[in-house]
C-alpha cells in the first residue's frame, strides 16, 4: 500500500494530466458529431491494426504446423495419383489380379540432420524401420531428387545425398529423351553433372534433367535439374553441369519412396546377368 502511495505521489501530475486529457477527449467527441465520427474512426482503425498484427503473429507461430501438414497432403497426392495412374493401366488385366498394381508408395519424414560441406554428404530422418523404411529407397524433396536410403534403425534413416562422391544415377534430358549418367563432382552443393550424352545430340541451355526410372530405385520422370551450361572437353561426349532443383541448404521435409515391385525386378534382371 505504501508503494502504491509513493507511485501516486511520484507522478501525480502525470496522472491527473492524463485525467484532463481523457475527460476532453470524451467531451469533445461526445458534444460535437464530426469529432464524434473521427474518434470512432480512430477507435476501429487502431483496433483493426492491433487485430491484424495478433493475427498474423499467431499464423508465423503456426507455420511449422502448416508445413507438416502440406508434407503429408503432398505426399498423400502422390499416392493417390500413382494408384490413379496404375488403375488406368490395368484395363487389359482381371480385376482380381494380384500382380499388377500400383508399384510406388510415397512417406513423408523430416530432415534432422544434414552436410553439404563434405566429399561424401548424408543427411538423416526421422522415420525408418518401424514405419516401413528400408534400404535402396529413393528420397526426394518437393523441387526434384535428393538422396537414397543407406542404412536405417528402428526410428531413424541415413541417406546419401547426391552431394556424394559414390552417388550415381541414370537420367536423361526431357526434350530428345537422351540419357547417361549423373554424379557430383564434389565443388559446388547447387551443381552436378551430366556425362555421356553424344555430341551428335542437340544440347541446350536450360534443358529440364529428369530422372530415367532404369534403375528399381527412382521412378521415371522426377526432376533433377536443369542444364547451366556444356562443354566439349575431348572425345565422343559432353560434359553437361546441372544446376540441381534441390535446394540441400534448405532441406527440411522430404517424401520416401519404396518400390513394390523392386525384388520381382532384381531377381528378373538378376537371371540374365
Amino acid at each position: 500500500m505504501r508503494n502504491l502511495l509513493n507511485l501516486l505521489a511520484r507522478y501525480n501530475n502525470l496522472i491527473i494530466f492524463l485525467l484532463l486529457e481523457g475527460i476532453a477527449l470524451y467531451l469533445l467527441s461526445t458534444g460535437n458529431n464530426y469529432h464524434n465520427t473521427r474518434v470512432v474512426k480512430g477507435v476501429r482503425g487502431i483496433t483493426r491494426g492491433v487485430e491484424q498484427k495478433v493475427s498474423s503473429i499467431r499464423s508465423y507461430f503456426r507455420l511449422r504446423e502448416i508445413n507438416q501438414e502440406l508434407a503429408a497432403e503432398n505426399t498423400e497426392l502422390k499416392s493417390t495419383l500413382e494408384s490413379m495412374k496404375n488403375k488406368g493401366e490395368q484395363l487389359f488385366f482381371s480385376v482380381t489380379d494380384t500382380v499388377y498394381k500400383q508399384q510406388y508408395t510415397y512417406t513423408t519424414a523430416k530432415v534432422i540432420d544434414n552436410s553439404v560441406n563434405k566429399q561424401k554428404n548424408f543427411f538423416t530422418i526421422d522415420k525408418g524401420e518401424k514405419h516401413g523404411l528400408s534400404v535402396d529407397m529413393a528420397v526426394i524433396s518437393d523441387d526434384g531428387i535428393a538422396g537414397v536410403i543407406v542404412g536405417c534403425s528402428k526410428n531413424y534413416s541415413v541417406a546419401m545425398s547426391i552431394l556424394n562422391l559414390d552417388f550415381r544415377i541414370s537420367a536423361r534430358i526431357k526434350s530428345n529423351g537422351y540419357f547417361g549418367s549423373l554424379n557430383w563432382d564434389g565443388l559446388s552443393f547447387k551443381h552436378a553433372v551430366l556425362n555421356e550424352i553424344p555430341q551428335h545430340v542437340v544440347v541446350n541451355i536450360g534443358d529440364t534433367i529428369e530422372t530415367t526410372g532404369y534403375s528399381s530405385v527412382f521412378p521415371e520422370g522426377i526432376m533433377i535439374g536443369t542444364i547451366s551450361n556444356y562443354e566439349n572437353p575431348g572425345g565422343d561426349f559432353y560434359l553437361i553441369n546441372v544446376l540441381l532443383n534441390t535446394d540441400f541448404k534448405k532441406l527440411h521435409y522430404v517424401n520416401v519412396i519404396g518400390n513394390m515391385l523392386k525384388a520381382e525386378q532384381l531377381e528378373l534382371e538378376k537371371s540374365f546377368q
